[in-house]
């Protein structure tokens, strides 16, 4: 590995932490630029998986004030997580790399169409949040199965898991954007942790890459957490949006 890729990997790792914490699309950052750099799908998935672990426990950390009378619902939501997570890190491993490179395309694709209709998704939910005059506590009883299934599709892949979870919590749960963020930083800190940690004992892991990225994203998801909130949300899911088509045609042109 070059000092250029290095450097790259890094940054990838910081913007990636930034925006997990802000949006929940930084796999879209970090997994193209591992694959410009030839390492192969299914390793660079599970190392940066592992490697914005450090970020998601930092986002989830600066924002703890946000949690503040959440703990029970947060608690119940983090088990859905946690068995989500490890399902789909465990079908990553154990179907066969052709089908990885056959369902990614289609991930990221769903992941950028999230991205790109965030908005609408947003004042979908403040709408629907005033229509029905308030929730339980808890939320709505499929929140629980819509967690699970996003832990699944986050240990499996992960772009776009937060722009997932978001949408599941801001409708079926009564609490603002901002303490709904909150939630969703701790549970993809869960999925990302136990997909992670199985990865380690079981899959081919690039400990540099780990590394790279973990440092990165540890910052990163610090940064996002006080100043990203304040950047142009059009402008940031427009990167994401070319980074995202560039791994689209990586993996199409493969």
């Amino acid at each position: 590995m070059t000092f250029l890729e290095a450097t790259a990997i890094l940054l990838a790792g910081l913007a990636a932490g930034t925006i997990n914490t802000v949006v929940g699309s930084g796999t879209l950052i970090t997994f193209p630029t591992l694959l410009a750099f030839g390492v192969p799908p299914v390793t660079a998935n599970v190392s940066n998986t592992i490697g914005l672990v450090p970020g998601s426990v930092s986002g989830a950390v600066g924002y703890r004030r946000e949690l503040a009378g959440q703990r029970s619902r947060t608690l119940r939501l983090c088990l859905a997580s946690l068995i989500g997570g490890l399902v789909g890190a465990l079908l990553l491993l154990v179907l066969p790399a052709g089908a990885f490179t056959a369902i990614v395309p289609v991930l990221i694709l769903l992941g950028l169409v999230l991205v790109v209709f965030q908005p609408r998704i947003s004042t979908w939910v403040a709408a629907r949040h005033e229509a029905t005059g308030g929730m339980p506590h808890h939320g709505a009883w499929w929140v629980w199965p819509a967690v699970l299934l996003a832990g699944v599709y986050g240990g499996y892949f992960g772009a776009a898991q937060g722009v997932l979870l978001m949408a599941v919590l801001g409708i079926g749960v009564d609490e603002t954007l901002q303490r709904s963020n909150a939630v969703k930083n701790v549970l993809a800190a869960i999925v990302n942790g136990v997909a992670g940690l199985l990865f380690i004992v079981v899959a081919d892991v690039d400990w540099r890459i780990v590394a790279l990225i973990g440092v990165g994203s540890l910052v990163g998801g610090q940064v996002g957490a006080t100043v990203g909130r304040r950047l142009p949300a059009p402008a940031l899911r427009g990167f994401i949006v070319v980074v995202g088509v560039v791994a689209l045609a990586a993996f199409l042109l493969d």
